[in-house]
């Protein structure tokens, strides 16, 4: 930071679910934030006080631009006004599931050739162990002509990121930092101070980045496991959810995770795969994480499996049936459809010849995207629309749902998400799937 003003300015490249929450916790920590995104009508509704993103209030976004601290811009020519960058770009990947480091590589050339001395550059995108020395490191050095670790700052601190968990916000979970080289993590971890609370420092940036692969690793195998023990249990006439319910009474030794339709979010479904990419570059196939990608991966396809016999059993087919798709984001109560299942269960539903329409609270029409380009929009519930519809599927379990009205209103009920376990219900007119 200036020698003249103490207060830090940040720079946060991308203003998405990763970049506006970090943004928030820094105007409050009372830094300076420059926030920098290539979506000219999301910065402008930023800078109005309006939030492009269900879980953080206008109230919120207005408060940060009213104290004067906070503003966003499409000028990336700023970049070398902050006293750090930190990128939060999306790291996805592509159709041959590799990683797609686009994003960041461009961001890296944008900042090469308009950073200056004494900056420190931060990735906070999830991405394979090995991308800030490897990938970045060379970008910004050929682009600036700066050395790295002594010209200017680089570390890696990843994103914890949970939309919707109230328990938790972006200042509260505890933060791990890898930097370059000391130098690099002391910068970090004075510029990240005035926005966490608890700083966990770790030897290099390829630690920081590995600790975030395996978080969602972790969550990946076991989801993976209890999926599989939901087709499994379904065989045998078991309620999985009453066995997981039943299991988590143990204090000691278990932690519940729940199966789904799929997996969602930029995460879970996304992080393994740069693992299991890297794994190979280093000739040790993880065919443990691999199964586990496969097993979740395939879990849209048991859905519809599902509702094909539900259909069955009142006699009707997949093909030409109406059905209503409840919710669109990949998670409740969020407006985030990234990698979301639902947009492959409405694919193959029409696929297999089905009319389908959906609902979401959060989610008034659907919007290109990478994969999908669905060209809906959201219906408005009411008793009459349920019952004009073959059946019902639950993809997403939001709260503004009333689900005994749904079950006694919808002809059939398919349940991914054991969303109406305590509903009053005819005898199979709701299936778990």
């Amino acid at each position: 930071m200036s020698e003249s003003d103490k207060i830090p300015y940040v720079g946060i490249v991308g203003l998405g679910y990763v970049g506006l929450p970090l943004a928030r916790e820094f105007a409050a920590g009372g830094a300076n934030v420059l926030g920098f995104d290539v979506n000219q009508q999301s910065v402008e509704r930023i800078n109005s006080g309006k939030s492009p993103l269900k879980h953080i209030p206008d109230e919120q976004v207005a408060g940060m631009v009213s104290t004067g601290r906070f503003e966003g811009t499409t000028d990336m020519s700023r970049m070398n006004k902050p006293d750090c960058l930190l990128i939060c770009v999306p790291t996805p990947l592509t159709e041959n599931r590799e990683p797609d480091m686009t994003y960041v590589e461009d961001t890296c050339r944008t900042i090469s050739e308009n950073m200056r001395k004494g900056q420190l550059i931060v990735l906070e995108s999830t991405t394979y162990p090995g991308t800030t020395r490897e990938l970045m490191l060379p970008i910004l050095e050929a682009g600036s002509g700066l050395t790295a670790g002594e010209d200017f700052f680089l570390a890696y601190s990843p994103e914890r990121e949970d939309p919707g968990n109230k328990s938790f916000r972006t200042g509260t979970i505890p933060k791990v930092v890898g930097g370059l080289n000391k130098p690099s993590l002391k910068a970090a971890m004075d510029i990240y101070k005035y926005a966490i609370d608890q700083l966990v420092p770790v030897e290099s940036c390829e630690v920081a980045e590995a600790a975030k692969i395996i978080e969602n690793t972790y969550r990946c195998i076991n989801i993976a496991m209890v999926n599989e023990l939901k087709m499994l249990f379904d065989r045998m006439g078991i309620d999985v959810w009453s066995v997981i319910n039943a299991a988590k009474t143990k204090p000691f030794g278990f932690q519940a995770f729940y199966p789904g339709p799929g997996l969602g979010g930029h995460c879970i479904p996304i992080d393994p795969f740069y693992l299991t990419w890297r794994a190979r570059q280093y000739g040790l196939p993880t065919k443990f994480i691999e199964l586990a990608g496969e097993i979740n991966t395939s879990m849209p396809e048991y859905v519809i499996h599902r509702t094909m016999e539900a259909l069955n059993s009142r006699k009707k087919a997949i093909n030409g049936a109406k059905i209503l798709v409840l919710g669109l984001a990949y998670k409740k109560d969020i407006d985030d459809v990234r990698e979301s299942p639902s947009l492959e269960l409405i694919e193959l539903l029409r696929d297999k010849g089905a009319k389908v329409s959906y609902n979401d609270p959060y989610i008034p029409e659907t919007w290109k995207q990478r994969k999908y380009d669905l060209k809906m929009k959201s219906r408005k519930i009411t008793p009459k629309m349920l019952a004009g519809f073959d059946a019902v599927l639950i993809a997403t379990d939001h709260s503004d749902y009333d689900y005994q009205m749904i079950t006694d209103n919808a002809q059939l009920v398919i349940d991914t998400r054991n969303s109406c376990d305590k509903c009053k219900a005819a005898k199979k007119k709701v299936w778990k799937a």
